[in-house]
């Protein structure tokens, strides 16, 4: 008889493997490990998620599935650009401090597998910037903010948003910072970058 895979063992072994990726990233894990915290054995594990590749796909998807419409929904509200890079700060920083594996996944990913952006872009949530890209433009001729490309900008707010978690080892060695400091600051960066980047592009 062919068996069917339960809805509520999956969601388990989806959050133990969160756990485990969270802890120990992606070469770290083990499925052995994974199975364990789930509370099954490792037959049943691979019965659902053939190799650890396809359940970090599981695990990465399942969260991205969270995060990207929050941030389509920022990039495509009525808000003013302000507020827009306010709120998508704050969304993402939240986002990524309970998901701290999902920026260095990406970038091996790309650079193991170029077409994985490929299997992002094509999800309907995946963030859409033609909207901020016309409110920029809007809000230029205004007089609001400084001319500036609407590219350039979002690169501006994903980089200073991204990096301290791609290198989080690094800048915890350079400020001499436990954990818990690093959260205080990373915490702190919700208005921290907002800031810093409204005040670099508005006129007054």
């Amino acid at each position: 008889m062919k068996k069917t895979k339960d809805k509520n063992t999956e969601e388990q072994i989806l959050n133990a493997a969160k756990q485990v990726f969270q802890a120990k990233g992606m070469d770290g894990a083990r499925m052995q490990e994974i199975a364990d915290k789930a509370g099954i054995n490792k037959a049943m594990l691979h019965y659902y998620f053939r190799n650890k590749q396809l359940l970090f796909e599981a695990v990465f998807n399942n969260a991205f599935s969270l995060l990207a419409p929050q941030l389509n929904a920022v990039l495509n509200d009525d808000s003013s650009i302000e507020e827009k890079i306010k709120n998508f700060t704050a969304n993402y920083i939240s986002f990524m401090v309970d998901h701290p594996y999902i920026p260095n996944f990406i970038i091996q990913e790309l650079n193991r597998n170029p077409e994985f952006i490929q299997k992002m872009k094509d999800n309907p949530n995946f963030p859409n910037i033609e909207k901020f890209k016309d409110q920029m433009d809007e809000e230029i001729k205004k007089g609001i903010i400084k001319p500036i490309g609407a590219e350039q900008l979002f690169i501006n707010i994903m980089a200073l948003n991204v990096f301290p978690f791609i290198a989080k080892p690094l800048l915890k060695a350079f400020i001499h910072a436990d954990e818990a400091h690093y959260r205080q600051l990373l915490e702190a960066r919700k208005t921290e970058v907002a800031n810093f980047i409204i005040s670099s592009i508005k006129t007054t």
